[in-house]
């Protein structure tokens, strides 16, 4: 750097307008005890699992010099069979795609079917990557409408859908933040709405899905090309370091996704670490069963407490309600616990976490509604 010059900042660079003033997403990460602000599953991988991963990376590294499957064919076809198994939806590699987290897959489907000069539409509150992946991609985002009590309200839904057009529409089930799930006929209806007004893309977001009380939309594929189900091992898998996120869909979906992906976006380390994690599928899921209990007991109990609580189908409860929520994060943070401040006007989000975790969450919860 010579003496006379000068460090540049955002307002420096010709960034997209369209990306100016925003900030990046992210929670906050904190050194405290307790951590239930980002939707981990709290449980580490069991050591069976470490070590098949250690087995099969220590294979793969063997081909390191060589590039990975490019089109991921013994992942794809494990993660059909986990679909088909669990989903009670017969599927095939054909119908998979996967790719570096659930945020990619978004993205990649973005980059296909948005883009400049096209619109997406979600209902928000929800998922925040889906408006943040389509400034970046460049497609218009349009916020569709709620209810009060965060579900979708249907004849309003529809009537953004014929009223814009959008070239994507995405549905979030269970819903982040809020927790709650959406009915099957209203999936059905919005698909529908967003065929008559286009015809458009359908994405339903599945990234919590084995935590819920009800059972997957992947059966609604059938006879509809445009619908894609978006899911993530981040959750239920435990592997929210391994970054794998993958889609189900009509197999022109799939091969219109692969117009936009890097070469060999997949590593060999990520596939073999994936297809080590689909061998213990079983255990982990006793995992996902144990978390959906401690997020039932952890609505029951906030309800018990005097709190407001949006029905869950998440490893997740959306807790409220405060005149001030961000006060009232940090007095929970205060006490050790970690939770999470979306921005949703008085509300608050909490991750199921262990028994001994969530006793402490609850605890801090106890003494903030003294408080108030």
């Amino acid at each position: 750097m010579t003496r006379n010059s000068a460090v540049a900042g955002l307002d420096d660079l010709p960034v997209r307008d369209e990306l100016r003033g925003k900030s990046p997403y992210g929670a906050p990460q904190l050194d405290v005890p307790v951590r239930l602000n980002t939707n981990e599953n709290p449980y580490p991988l069991p050591e069976p699992l470490v070590e098949r991963i250690a087995e099969r990376v220590r294979e793969a590294a063997r081909d390191l010099n060589r590039y990975p499957d490019r089109d991921a064919v013994e992942l794809r076809t494990e993660l059909a069979k986990y679909l088909t198994r669990t989903g009670r939806y017969p599927l095939g590699i054909e119908n998979v795609w996967a790719a570096n987290g659930s945020n990619e897959v978004i993205q990649q489907l973005l980059q296909t079917f948005g883009g400049p000069g096209r619109t997406a539409l979600g209902f928000e509150p929800s998922y925040s990557m889906h408006a943040l992946i389509a400034r970046g991609t460049g497609t218009g985002w349009i916020p569709g409408p709620r209810n009060e009590d965060f579900t979708i309200d249907l004849a309003a839904a529809q009537q953004a859908i014929a009223e814009h057009k959008p070239d994507v529409v995405f549905i979030t089930t269970p819903n982040n933040p809020t927790g709650n799930a959406v009915p099957p006929a209203t999936v059905l209806a919005l698909y529908e709405a967003a065929q008559a007004a286009k015809p458009s893309m359908v994405i339903v977001d599945e990234a919590y899905i084995e935590f819920s009380h009800g059972d997957s939309l992947l059966p609604l594929l059938a006879g509809r090309p445009h619908l894609v189900v978006s899911r993530t091992m981040s959750k239920a898998f435990g592997a929210a370091g391994l970054r794998l996120g993958y889609l189900a869909a009509d197999p022109a979906v799939v091969d219109a996704v692969q117009l936009v992906r890097l070469p060999y976006h997949l590593s060999a380390v990520t596939q073999a670490t994936a297809l080590a994690a689909l061998e213990h599928t079983d255990t982990l899921l006793k995992y996902v069963e144990q978390l959906k209990s401690e997020r039932d007991r952890l609505v029951t109990e906030l309800r018990t407490i005097g709190y407001d609580v949006t029905p869950s189908d998440a490893n997740f409860v959306q807790f409220g309600r405060f005149e001030d929520a961000h006060a009232a994060w940090q007095r929970i943070l205060d006490r050790g616990v970690l939770v999470r401040d979306n921005g949703v006007p008085g509300w608050l989000r909490v991750s199921a976490g262990t028994p001994e975790e969530n006793d402490a969450f609850l605890d801090a919860v106890r003494e903030l509604k003294k408080e108030l």
